[in-house]
């Protein structure tokens, strides 16, 4: 690529006139910029997209840019780079870039034409091996790609299709015309990535790209979903998607595409082969599934097939292929035409099976595995690239990267020349692509900076390619694009193709008959209600630690834990030992200057370092919360990670207003994420999680708090705890008693956080669940909630001694490792989340 500094023309974005441009010059390049370069209705466009952009930011466009930096952060927009131990945000730009409509429709044709004779070479491959045989394709193409999956030769998808997804990445030259750098048939990250920036921008603009004639995505989608599912053997079928797991780099792209497209988020560990048929493990036993789009490699998805060593995928898929009882999206093995060496043959290959060339050229690439084309290669060293053919490692290059002829020092054009001496077949040779620039927003001003697309078609339910009428655009801060990946300085663009007229034109939508009417959510998989069961305990456990530290401030003059005898500890004293309990507070010194409640206060409201802090509850709720973006609504997804506020370490006020924001705040949260929810197996895991954290945190109160005997603060405190201080005075018009608030804490079941109302909502929960026993009898879960319940019903508030409140909390943790055993996959049940002691 071109990286030399670029020569300048006097265009500005906003008009001839440097007076009327507010924002500044537009300084494009002499030749290749996008914007410079089109007709007078696109540049009238890019003008009006330009200034309404100012206009929104107050004429600052930095401005503008923070506020759909926090539409991408509210929307959950985020991805890894390679060696990201944690997310980052998804870097979007607020301007777009601007197609014509009659130059997308020569794009279009270009991309069915290339997505066609790709399903005719990997059918070719996998099939009759004409290509091969009649001399037009090199064996060695197809048997030395990592992607070739040999026990996928002879097996027919159903439907006959290799390829239902299809991504491409486009470069524009300086004149304007268009190449492939590289064609995706694995996966086709990104997609939703292009989903995910209309739909921040369209929240950041409101209605801009509509008034300039913008065509719309979201029927792109709907012929996805559709088109996957006209190859499923059952009428009404179930798709999954296919997932490697949320430390993948693209896996909150993954969970987006889920969600929009109905489809059930899965892992490997989901699902199993049962004669010939992929199931999915639910709360309601094995369920059927009909279609998988997967987005592992082929591989990893079975290893018993492939890869003997994968943890990620499914053992027997390919017999579940082989059935013809599940259709997958890409069939496995279609990325063998995916290597950079298959570049070199497309054009003859084109003309071999369509009959013309290529309407799409890719960039001019020369195989090394032939004699002739390797001494091309070595005579215009210095004006090429040089690339692994098939995107591995090889000797002078690392996996994923390109090196340029002429910037090689002498070691490694040696290192190079060694490699093509021993294995020329590993090495491609390609021309040196100059990419246009187009306008972007670049510290708050319009700067050119080059770009790349990426285009996404799909199978429509009748079979036939449709395009999507965007995509999203890769752009380079720093003036370069060596690689196909998303790098730590890139950023993305929405790409939106415009018809000049502004009017609008969108796909039509398919012609299929409306399904039968139906009510629930679907199947819950095992995995998912899991991870909806500890999300809603970690965010209870969060809340009641913040309202036991609360209390503990406002009931406390001075250090705790002086006294070790029972009947001389404050309640300040009882508190802070519950709060070592749960790991929230730092151990009880050894020496004599012990902690004040301030201090204990602050450690539990800022220290990582504590397993039951704050902060690390936090934390945790918002790693579980990873695992289910395809099920938080947005407005659930925005609550969980917005943050808490700062905490003023010298101000005791500001310690109780703290604590008030994350009590109001984890209330609001649990709230919003129960009324998000349909009333399905999903809310009641959810709901059980809470109930279950409740009922555990208020038995481990009482107990320590009221180990026998208690002064009225020591019951007070207690009553705070479930804001049932008014009803008490009400009820009894004295002081607390131990019995009266007993009775209040723990067996009233009109109590909503007292504990006999948690047995109840957990028996109701387990009654309504799916019940796979066939004799009619209570499975072990709902049996032993109904213990539980009848036993704390049949109990007497001056009965409630320690081996009594000992003997219900064991039953309450016998009944929380009942329901993992019955409804989450065992191999994999969070032990470690055990650990946090609430139920040991």
């Amino acid at each position: 690529m071109n990286e030399g500094a670029p020569a300048f023309q006097g265009e500005t974005l906003f008009g001839p006139d440097p007076g009327s441009a507010p924002l500044g010059w537009y300084r494009a390049p002499e030749r290749g910029d996008i914007f410079a370069s089109a007709g007078e209705d696109m540049s009238r466009l890019w003008r009006e997209v330009a200034s309404s952009l100012g206009q929104l930011g107050d004429g600052d466009l930095a401005r503008m840019q923070s506020y759909l930096d926090r539409n991408v952060e509210d929307l959950g927009l985020a991805f890894r780079l390679t060696g990201d131990e944690r997310e980052r945000p998804w870097p979007l730009g607020p301007m777009p870039v601007l197609i014509g409509a009659d130059e997308w429709d020569r794009l279009e044709a270009g991309l069915i034409q290339r997505a066609e004779l790709l399903e005719h070479v990997v059918d070719d491959i996998y099939g009759e091996q004409k290509l091969i045989n009649d001399g037009h394709l090199p064996a060695a193409l197809a048997s030395g790609s990592p992607n070739f999956a040999r026990r996928m030769v002879g097996l027919r998808p159903p439907g006959g299709y290799h390829l239902r997804i299809y991504a491409v990445d486009l470069a524009r030259g300086p004149t304007g015309e268009w190449r492939v750098l590289s064609d995706r048939t694995r996966l086709p990250t990104g997609i939703g990535y292009a989903l995910e920036n209309r739909l921040a921008l369209i929240r950041s603009t409101g209605g801009l790209l509509a008034s300039i004639g913008a065509r719309r995505i979201t029927e792109f989608f709907e012929a996805l979903r559709f088109g996957i599912a006209e190859d499923c053997a059952r009428a009404d079928p179930r798709i999954g998607l296919l997932t490697p797991g949320r430390f993948n780099q693209s896996y909150p792209e993954q969970a987006h595409l889920a969600r929009h497209l109905g489809f059930s988020l899965v892992e490997g560990r989901d699902l199993t082969v049962r004669d010939g048929r992929l199931y999915v493990r639910t709360v309601a036993g094995l369920k059927r599934i009909d279609g998988l789009w997967r987005w592992i490699n082929t591989g990893d998805i079975d290893p018993m097939a492939f890869d003997q060593h994968s943890q990620i995928g499914v053992a027997g898929l390919v017999d579940a292929c082989r059935s013809g009882q599940l259709s997958v999206a890409n069939w496995p093995g279609a990325g063998v035409v995916e290597s950079r060496a298959m570049s070199a043959f497309l054009p003859r290959l084109a003309k071999v099976v369509t009959g013309g060339p290529l309407m799409l050229p890719n960039a001019a690439t020369w195989w090394c595995g032939q004699k002739a084309e390797r001494d091309i290669a070595l005579s215009r060293f210095d004006g090429l690239v040089f690339a692994s053919a098939f995107r591995g490692s090889v000797p002078g290059i690392p996996e994923g990267s390109t090196r340029i002829g002429a910037d090689m020092d002498p070691q490694a054009r040696e290192e190079i020349m060694q490699g093509l001496a021993r294995r020329p077949m590993d090495y491609v040779a390609q021309e040196l692509v100059e990419t246009s620039t187009t306008p972007s927003i670049v510290d708050g001003r319009f700067e050119p900076r080059r770009f790349t697309l990426r285009c996404f078609l799909a199978r429509g339910p009748n079979g036939q390619w449709v395009a999507m009428p965007g995509g999203f655009a890769r752009i380079s801060k720093q003036g370069h694009l060596r690689t196909a990946l998303m790098e730590r300085d890139d950023f993305s663009a929405d790409l939106c193709i415009v018809d000049e007229s502004h009017g609008t034109r969108t796909v039509r939508p398919p012609d299929l008959d409306p399904p039968p009417v139906r009510r629930g959510g679907g199947q819950l998989p095992s995995q998912a209600a899991d991870n909806l069961f500890w999300l809603g305990r970690y965010g209870e456990r969060l809340h009641q630690t913040a309202r036991i530290v609360r209390i503990l401030v406002e009931n406390s003059d001075g250090p705790v834990g002086r006294s070790a005898l029972p009947e001389s500890l404050t309640t300040a004293d009882r508190l802070a030992a519950l709060l070592r309990q749960w790991s929230a507070a730092p151990a009880a010194p050894a020496d004599e200057d012990h902690p004040s409640p301030h201090d204990m206060a602050i450690a539990a409201l800022t220290d990582n370092s504590l397993s039951g802090s704050i902060p690390s509850l936090i934390e945790k709720a918002r790693q579980i919360a990873l695992l289910l973006r395809d099920r938080l609504s947005r407005d659930s997804w925005r609550a969980v990670h917005r943050s808490l506020p700062a905490v003023d370490a010298m101000d005791s006020d500001s310690l109780i207003d703290a604590c008030d924001a994350v009590v109001a705040q984890t209330a609001a949260i649990t709230q919003l994420v129960s009324d998000n929810m349909g009333r399905t197996a999903a809310w009641r895991f959810y709901d059980m999680g809470i109930a279950t954290e409740r009922a555990s945190m208020m038995l481990q109160a009482v107990q320590a708090i009221v180990p026998g005997s208690a002064s009225a603060e020591d019951l007070t405190a207690l009553l705070d705890l479930i804001d049932g201080t008014a009803l008490y005075r009400s009820r009894y018009l004295t002081i607390p008693f131990i019995a009266p608030v007993l009775d209040m804490v723990l067996l009233d079941p009109a109590e909503p956080r007292g504990l006999a109302h948690q047995a109840r909502r957990l028996v109701d929960h387990l009654s309504a669940l799916p019940d796979l026993r066939e004799d009619g009898l209570p499975e072990e879960p709902l049996r032993l909630a109904q213990m539980l319940n009848a036993k704390i019903a049949g109990m007497e508030a001056d009965k409630l001694t320690g081996p009594v409140l000992d003997g219900l909390r064991d039953d309450l943790g016998a009944l929380a490792a009942t329901i993992g055993r019955r409804y989450f996959l065992q191999p994999d049940a969070p032990a470690s989340r055990e650990s946090g002691g609430l139920l040991a």
